[in-house]
């Protein structure tokens, strides 16, 4: 066999290092903490191979901001971190000394934030040095615009970038699937002398070795977060009233993240009256912090699909079995995981209230004019989803 070169023998072990990483990140999918039924840990494993895909992304295919590009960052088959399932993120690597603009077309999502997020302690960064919301987006008359991002003022839409800015994220919530806009633009790094990329030895492996160290670091901060959670289920709690790390949360409203834990005999009965709000969502996952597949599951509502009692309050129901209830949270088999509340641009953040009773006797804790929904329209329901979601993410 030919002796191999120094930068032959680089890749080669950098690559064996990736695999053997992935080898042994199979044992914290068995962790004992986590639930254990089949459905539970096929999810774990699978949730495994879909972040590899997202750390190749990240670290590997999509970090060098001399070369920006904007990218989706979660979709129907690539999920962590309690992802909103109404949500269009997407972003690209930056840097905090040059000068970038993305232009393009701002869609018409309900609720559309862009934030520039600095280095820090966790996967997703630390802090976030500046945020520009939707409303305040300057748009020409065909609802097309520019934004700079740089150290430096710059007329028209601007966001201020720091030393330790490393990313810029754009979010999108879209209340109706089928019939909002998702945003349509690119970024260009304006500063610099214009070459284009090239490909080293070098920069693969050490992709190669950042993707390994975000694999483990992103699937080990989220499950480790979730305990706190777990911890006292039924009870919704922000974020920050259990854990101080700064991270790139959404802007504009502190969401409410509750843990449930459901036996094949129980259902879980959530109550709460929505304030007056931009923007209000219902999200459901499991203990992963994933969540559950929004294609063909009734895994999510919000401002726009919610159907509301009488008095305008919202009942939506977890059960292993169709309730016949229209707010229905499907389980898709699992038995225990994460429900969150988003109240953005509301002047109150409700915590909504938990009862979890027998299945059989679920009617008896409801009011009597409850909201129901027939097998038809339960069958229109997970087809206008199937809609919604090739809307957002075509191809």
């Amino acid at each position: 066999m030919t002796e191999l070169r120094d930068y032959e023998v680089r890749l080669k072990s950098a690559w064996e290092d990736f695999c053997d990483e992935l080898k042994a990140m199979g044992n914290e999918m068995l962790r004992e903490q986590a639930p254990s039924n089949p459905t539970e840990r096929a999810a774990a494993f699978r949730l495994l191979s879909r972040n590899i895909a997202l750390a190749l992304s990240f670290e590997l295919e999509n970090k060098d901001p001399e070369y920006p590009e904007l990218n989706h960052y979660f979709d129907p088959l690539r999920k962590q971190g309690g992802d909103n399932t109404d949500a269009l993120y997407v972003g690209a690597q930056i840097n905090g000394t040059d000068t970038y603009k993305v232009s393009g077309h701002r869609g018409s999502a309900s609720f559309f934030a862009v934030t520039v997020v600095e280095q820090g302690d966790t996967p997703w960064g630390g802090g976030v040095a500046g945020t520009l919301f939707g409303k305040d987006l300057q748009l020409d008359e065909n609802g097309y615009f520019e934004l700079m991002l740089s150290p430096e003022p710059q007329p028209g839409n601007w966001i201020k970038t720091t030393p330790q800015t490393f990313r810029v994220t754009f979010r999108q919530f879209f209340s109706d699937w089928e019939n909002e806009e998702p945003m349509r633009a690119r970024i260009d790094r304006l500063s610099g002398d214009g070459s284009p990329p090239s490909i080293t030895p070098e920069k693969v492996a050490r992709g190669f070795e950042r993707s390994a160290a975000w694999l483990r670091e992103s699937i080990c901060y989220w499950a480790d977060m979730i305990e706190m959670w777990k911890a006292r289920p039924n009870t919704f709690l922000s974020y920050r009233q259990l854990d101080d790390n700064a991270i790139d949360a959404t802007p504009g409203g502190e969401p409410l993240i509750c843990y449930w834990q459901l036996p094949a005999e129980e259902a879980l009965i959530i109550r709460v009256t929505p304030p007056a709000a931009e923007y209000w969502a219902v999200e459901f996952g499991n203990y992963w912090w994933e969540s559950m597949d929004y294609r063909y599951h009734l895994s999510n509502t919000n401002d726009h699909y919610a159907q509301l009692e009488e008095d305008g309050e919202l009942i939506l129901v977890v059960s292993h079995a169709d309730p016949g209830l229209p707010n229905w949270l499907d389980p898709s088999g699992h038995s225990e995981g994460y429900v969150t509340f988003r109240w953005i641009g509301s002047q109150s953040y409700p915590s909504p209230q938990c009862e979890q009773v027998k299945a059989d006797k679920l009617f008896a804790h409801l009011p009597a004019r409850v909201q129901r929904i027939s097998a038809v329209q339960r069958a229109e329901q997970l087809v206008g989803r199937r809609r919604g979601v090739a809307k957002r993410f075509p191809y």
